[in-house]
């Protein structure tokens, strides 16, 4: 257990003072030259306690460092980190403005705040991309499409196929506003983004198809293809340019022939579920609703537009049975492990006509494919 500090309760008179308000002392020299910046990923060991010397969080009392980008934690911590060099081990204490403030929500701890953290490595974040000369508008030599999407190739790519609806992508890939700030970039992450195709703004979608494997284009997507002129949650309005990286495309699900409506030989429940087996199981039980499961999804509206796949994720879905929609805790009882099936679920069993923000309405279809019962 990390001992409580003797100085826990007020900064004393020998720590060094920022501008901000933040105190900070060197507990021990560091072995390292180079200071993280705001972007980077920090590993560190901590101890943290309020100022009546409650102990309220201690990665030493874990035993497991912990690792995390800078510019995602409290305020104090991403500007007292950047003080530190790797091997430096220091003591903050954190005024509240720059915690979580003196009335915070449940479970985080109020007032000025004192911190022990151990720096112990740095790992740099890539540079950000370049903002585009011609981030302001399209230039005169890109594609425009009849929709207004407009599009420029900065790298051929090697493949030949394009990918469809009903496939997933994986690609690096930069977003800025018109006046160069850069929004959103899985270059700077690090990490490639997977999604299928449909499951974008609708610049995206039709923008994706036009590519190929190896190949990189930048696009010019107008309000009406992005997230709009006037936008809520922090997402960028207005005409975005994207940098965009075709890495790999990979096949999704096909769309049911009979995705408009449920056929004359599907089995239909009492509620009104209609289903069809795709494949037969292994299995002889059946989940009952309070148990967990495991499957692979695809799931369409009727028009034909996949709405989520854990098939394009490439990794299967594990949930209660009970913990879903009413659709899926019902049709799913009927299945065996092993077995494949298509479900026609009627909205009132799904997220109904009118869904929140983001949820598709109407009736659903899902073919499901149960690994394993749990």
């Amino acid at each position: 257990m990390p001992e409580t500090p003797t100085d826990v309760k007020a900064v004393p008179a020998d720590a060094v003072k920022t501008a901000s308000g933040l105190a900070s002392k060197v507990l021990q020299q560091g072995t390292g030259t180079i200071h993280p910046a705001a972007a980077d990923t920090v590993t560190v060991h901590y101890s943290g306690w309020t100022t009546d010397g409650k102990l309220f969080d201690s990665s030493v009392k874990r035993g497991t460092p912990a690792t995390f980008p800078l510019n995602q934690v409290i305020p104090g911590w991403t500007e007292g980190l950047q003080l530190m060099v790797e091997g430096e081990k220091r003591r903050f204490w954190i005024p509240a403005n720059l915690a979580y403030g003196e009335n915070p929500p449940s479970g985080a701890p109020a007032g000025m705040l004192v911190f022990d953290v151990e720096l112990q490595k740095i790992t740099q974040a890539p540079k950000p991309p370049a903002v585009p000369e011609d981030v302001a508008a399209a230039p005169a030599d890109a594609e425009k499409t009849e929709s207004g999407l407009a599009s420029k190739v900065l790298q051929k790519g090697t493949g030949t196929e394009h990918p469809s609806p009903e496939d997933s992508v994986t690609v690096d890939y930069s977003g800025w506003t018109t006046d160069g700030k850069m929004f959103d970039s899985s270059v700077m992450r690090g990490r490639p983004a997977t999604f299928g195709v449909t499951q974008v703004i609708p610049g995206w979608v039709e923008g994706l198809q036009l590519m190929v494997e190896g190949e990189k284009r930048r696009f010019w997507i107008p309000a009406n293809l992005a997230y709009g002129e006037k936008t809520t949650g922090g997402r960028p309005a207005g005409m975005l340019v994207f940098d965009v990286e075709l890495h790999k495309i990979v096949s999704g699900p096909k769309v049911p022939e009979d995705v408009a409506a449920a056929p004359a030989d599907a089995e239909k429940t009492e509620s009104g579920i209609a289903s069809k087996v795709l494949k037969k199981g292994t299995g002889s039980v059946h989940p009952k609703a309070t148990d967990r499961v495991e499957v692979h999804y695809s799931g369409w509206t009727t028009d034909g537009k996949l709405f989520d796949s854990s098939v394009i994720r490439g990794q299967t879905a594990t949930f209660g049975l009970n913990q879903v929609i009413p659709g899926w805790t019902e049709g799913l009882q009927l299945m065996v492990e092993g077995e494949k099936r298509r479900f026609w679920i009627p909205a009132n069993l799904a997220y109904g006509e009118k869904p929140a923000a983001g949820r598709p309405g109407g009736m659903l279809v899902f073919d499901v494919e149960l690994f394993k019962i749990k």
